[in-house]
């Protein structure tokens, strides 16, 4: 039905991965549903394989962890957790994407509640940061977006359309044509080349 998305980094010379991201379930960071700890970064969720959406390396990512631990700690829904139509995990992770510039690309349209931008937000710059969002508490909202196409939200399910990279973008099944990336522009995308090529 929808999917658990989480960030893992690995500082410069660490030994080890630290994970982030939100559960519904026991208790996170001064009792709220914030995750931050060591992780192994692919493991199973509930019997289920991730599934890797993107990955920088090498200066981009040393400029990028920072922020992401800083859009975490500022996520304003610490202590609120609702599967549907969020804020969730997604929510959270789509706040990190929002926060960190250095992320510049989209959750898949079944990761459920990433179009959650608050109860006083209707407009919002998109995940990607390509384009605009509008979100009527994640029930009923529409992003465009060079990164992202055209996506509509309704009832928390996603329907799009991609064109960058042509793709039908489906609740319940995620995309249906070319495989997601950053978009081929922006400030980073020198450094990001590079990362890729790591």
């Amino acid at each position: 039905f929808s999917v658990h998305t989480w960030i893992a980094v690995k500082e410069k010379n660490a030994d080890h991965y630290q994970t982030y991201h939100v559960t519904g379930f026991g208790r996170g960071m001064n009792g709220g549903t914030v995750m931050i700890s060591e992780d192994i970064p692919d493991r199973h969720w509930f019997g289920a394989e991730a599934d890797l959406l993107y990955q920088i390396k090498g200066p981009l990512a040393e400029q990028a962890i920072p922020k992401v631990h800083e859009a975490a700690l500022s996520y304003p829904y610490q202590n609120f957790y609702r599967a549907w139509p969020g804020p969730n995990s997604n929510t959270f992770i789509s706040h990190i994407i929002r926060h960190t510039p250095e992320l510049r690309f989209e959750l898949p349209p079944h990761a459920i509640g990433k179009d959650w931008i608050g109860t006083g937000n209707l407009f919002g710059v998109s995940e990607s940061g390509t384009g605009v969002q509008f979100s009527l508490i994640g029930l009923l909202g529409l992003t465009v977006g060079l990164g992202e196409g055209v996506e509509l939200n309704v009832l928390g399910l996603s329907f799009g359309v991609d064109f960058l990279r042509p793709a039908l973008k489906l609740p319940l099944i995620g995309r249906i044509g070319m495989r997601d990336a950053a978009p081929p522009f922006g400030p980073d995308q020198d450094e990001l080349k590079k990362s890729e090529e790591r």
